[in-house]
């Protein structure tokens, strides 16, 4: 049986984020055949073209960590209907300079939550915009929109809820499957 890396984004700056919170419960329910490592993204200088020609080590190293990972899994909350700044400024870090994209043809996901209702949806749209552009090979079922709730989801990742935990390992099964299917197609 394989293993496939995979770099994940918490796309929140807090040290309190839900969608941190989420991503350890994501790694709990994963199949045993993926390997997780956080993307840091809270020390990128805000990118600019003028950084092109010799990027600093923050940026190098985002790079490196997305060029040594077989897939991406961004987990982002939602900011003013769309994704966080910081998120953002890491995408164009990472896809620039210039056709030195390190977003095309990787197999990616995304996912979030939030204590409102509609769970990210509109920040995960906003997402789906960009790594289009970017020609990301994204995961597009199942979505997953979720309801944020500390009866729900233990700080330890612990999903509380049998149903969400059984929803959240589906989506991550669903994951693993988009992985091989694309990387069977588009070798990294």
């Amino acid at each position: 049986m394989a293993t496939y890396k995979v770099g994940y984004f918490v796309g929140s700056l807090s040290s309190k984020s839900v969608n941190r919170v989420l991503s350890r419960s994501l790694i709990r329910v994963a199949p045993k055949e993926l390997e997780f490592t956080e993307i840091p993204i809270r020390d990128l200088p805000l990118y600019s073209p003028d950084y092109d020609g010799e990027y600093p080590a923050e940026a190098v190293a985002l790079k490196e960590a997305i060029a040594n990972s077989d897939a991406i899994l961004f987990i982002t909350p939602e900011y003013n209907r769309s994704i966080p700044g910081a998120l953002k400024n890491a995408i164009d870090w990472a896809s620039r300079p210039w056709g030195q994209n390190s977003f095309d043809h990787i197999p990616a996901a995304v996912i979030g939550a939030s204590i409102g209702a509609i769970g990210t949806a509109v920040a995960q749209q906003s997402l789906r915009g960009v790594l289009s552009f970017c020609n990301a090979r994204q995961m597009t079922a199942p979505e997953a929109y979720i309801h944020y709730s500390p009866e729900v989801f233990a700080e330890d990742g612990e999903v509380l809820n049998e149903g969400t935990a059984q929803f959240l390992g589906n989506y991550m099964n669903e994951f693993r499957d988009h992985i091989v299917r694309v990387l069977t197609v588009l070798p990294r």
